[in-house]
């Protein structure tokens, strides 16, 4: 066999941006024999002999340069460029020289080169692949590289001997050339690595380029019509997109997800539809079944805000996982949280790993202090609007956008998170309607949201994945058994609420303020069953709607303990944020931090200023304006 290009053997070839091939190491003559017409290779001087040149051109691939085939003079490990001359019946190549004064090198793996993409087509076959690493996962056998491709992420297994790390060279992030056979693993494709190699340039970059091309394009979220038409949700719109198209890029990254959420209904209907469309969109690029599991986390926050507490075990065991498993530092996504001041102690804890942060919330925000530690930042008040365009509202869309397919899985989840954080929003109506079409009237809402409180308030900080997925009714399988717990956990939940209230109402204290509003008071420390169901805030929530439900009127309520209280109102402008932020101010020493929305909120202080607190509290609730349209209670139109 001899090339048939028209360079003549032993000379100078002209210039022209020639392709110079460099084979692997662990190439044979199978892989070379394609690219022999019009093909030049690297190769290395093995030997010098009196009529010629030894050269390897990789592993498997030895030949001789007859003198007469030779422009230059070269010792043993000095390079030049060949093509092939002639393959013997008996094995025996040969080779000339060619100069190439101006060519660019391709790398050549051995076997057929593929996409990660194609792996399925080709199980049983031996193949390259390019990609970067994503993911170095040490087992108890071989050493586990996961590599990307332009669409996906595929598990290769290197084993060097049981437990010790294969190819140390290999780090996170590098571009490298996986040779190896297609295997399927637990019904998982798998490659069975026999070879793994950084890419040097220009591979390297031409990779990278493909890589990111794919990215910006796989990325973009769907474009999918919002579930209810709202002038004031079409603001956020953008916003909404961009978290989207972000949450797709780290997927693609290889990056895991840390989700932290309040653990109250609306958290719970930001979360779960969330979570839902992430894991299903992390299988279709993770050929690693566990994936879902491994790269996605969902976890609630009792405060409302990121406690120290909670950033410290996030990133104990992001660190953990880095180190256990190989794993990149996760990106943090905090729903129905994140946009207060008091977050960024825990946000700046965070900056000093490089971990990206997303917020999606809807309660009073902070911009100035926040932002500068947030990649995005999405809260109605930013747009001019307000609490009643809840987060779970807002992130059913954003899973929608990243899984359009699971849409009709989620047209009763807006409502019941609105219905739990008691929005007025003009569009609750068309929520409730199309929660109807699948099943749901208000009534059975309401309850479904009873039934996420109680089962969160028992699972503290546990996320309860398949339990609060059957209780919601999303990703799951039962909707019997999804029937059966909303009714045991409802009717739970109005027991224990009834029970508390038999115990509280008769020491709630009265008093009407200068604005002509009801304010009622009671002491949640002494005069509530303690570390039962329904805790502090939801016993004066209940309180306050018997309170709107009896009187009609504008209606303050507070609950208060040793060194906290938690408020309602209905028909008064409290403005809590700026409330705290005053009492911040004026009481110096007292430790003022806190809270919420306009009308729902809670305030800390230190124990031995309570009643300075109180008093302060109090006289600006008398100031405040009353207002009609601004409602928290759970009570119906008709009931009120």
């Amino acid at each position: 066999m001899s090339p048939s290009n028209d360079t003549a053997r032993g000379v100078m070839a002209p210039d022209g941006g020639a392709v110079v091939y460099d084979l692997a190491s662990d190439c044979t003559l199978a892989d070379l024999e394609p690219l022999a017409d019009d093909g030049r290779f690297h190769a290395t001087v093995n030997g010098v002999v009196e009529y010629g040149l030894f050269v390897d051109l990789s592993d498997a691939i030895s030949g001789l340069v007859h003198t007469s085939n030779l422009v230059g003079s070269y010792d043993v490990g000095d390079d030049l460029i060949v093509e092939l001359v002639e393959i013997r019946d008996n094995g025996d190549v040969s080779f000339a020289e060619v100069q190439v004064a101006d060519y660019e090198t391709t790398s050549v793996g051995h076997g057929k080169q593929i996409t990660v993409e194609e792996l399925d087509a080709h199980t049983g076959d031996t193949v390259y692949i390019d990609g970067r690493v994503v993911q170095v996962k040490q087992t108890g056998g071989p050493t586990i590289f996961h590599v990307r491709g332009e669409g996906s992420v595929v598990p290769c297994a290197a084993f060097e001997e049981a437990g010790v790390r294969a190819h140390p060279e290999i780090e996170v992030d590098d571009v490298v050339r996986v040779t190896g056979t297609v295997e399927t693993r637990d019904g998982a494709i798998q490659l069975e690595a026999d070879g793994i190699a950084e890419l040097d340039e220009p591979d390297a970059t031409d990779v990278q380029r493909r890589l990111d091309a794919a990215t910006k394009e796989i990325a973009q979220p769907h474009d999918v019509e919002p579930l209810a038409e709202w002038p004031a949700f079409e603001k956020l719109r953008d916003d909404l997109r961009d978290v989207a198209r972000r949450l797709r890029e780290t997927v693609l990254e290889g990056r895991p997800i840390r989700m932290r959420h309040h653990a109250d209904g609306d958290g719970l209907c930001a979360s779960v539809p969330l979570q839902y469309a992430l894991e299903r969109f992390i299988a279709e690029v993770h050929e690693d079944p566990e994936a879902p599991r491994h790269l996605l986390k969902r976890l609630p926050s009792k405060a409302p805000f990121y406690e120290m507490e909670d950033v410290t075990r996030d990133l104990n065991f992001a660190l953990e996982d880095r180190k256990r498993h190989g794993q990149k530092l996760p990106l943090l996504m905090m729903l129905d949280n994140g946009s207060t001041e008091e977050d960024t102690p825990a946000y700046r804890n965070l900056t000093h790993y490089d971990v990206p942060i997303l917020v999606v919330d809807h309660h009073h925000p902070d911009p100035e202090a926040v932002e500068p530690l947030v990649e995005n930042h999405v809260n109605p008040y930013l747009h001019g609007e307000d609490y009643r365009i809840t987060t779970g509202m807002m992130c059913v869309e954003i899973a929608r956008m990243i899984d359009p397919e699971i849409t009709d899985d989620l047209k009763h989840v807006p409502a019941v998170g609105g219905l739990a954080d008691r929005s007025e929003g003009e569009a609750m109506p068309e929520y409730i309607d199309l929660a109807g079409e699948v099943g749901y009237d208000e009534t059975r809402l309401r309850e479904i949201g009873e039934a996420l409180d109680y089962a969160t308030f028992w699972l503290r900080y546990s996320a309860g994945r398949e339990f609060v997925n059957d209780i919601l009714n999303v990703n799951s399988d039962d909707r019997t058994r999804h029937e059966q717990l909303v009714d045991l956990l409802a009717e739970r939940a109005e027991r224990d609420v009834d029970d508390q209230l038999d115990a509280a109402m008769a020491h709630v204290e009265h008093d009407q303020l200068e604005n002509g509003a009801h304010l009622y008071r009671i002491d949640v420390e002494n005069h509530a069953k303690r570390f039962t169901y329904p805790a502090p805030g939801k016993t004066t929530g209940k309180i306050h709607d018997r309170k709107v439900e009896e009187t009609g009127d504008p209606v303050i309520t507070i609950g208060v303990g040793p060194d906290f209280t938690v408020m309602r109102s209905d028909g008064v402008r409290l403005d809590i944020p700026e409330m705290v932020s005053e009492l911040t101010a004026e009481l110096p020493g007292a430790g003022v931090s806190g809270g919420g929305h306009l009308v729902v909120g809670s305030i800390k202080f230190v124990k031995g200023r309570r009643e300075d607190v109180l008093d302060a509290l109090v006289e600006k609730m008398s100031e405040a304006e009353l207002d009609d349209d601004l409602q928290s209670s759970a009570s119906l139109p008709d009931e009120a």
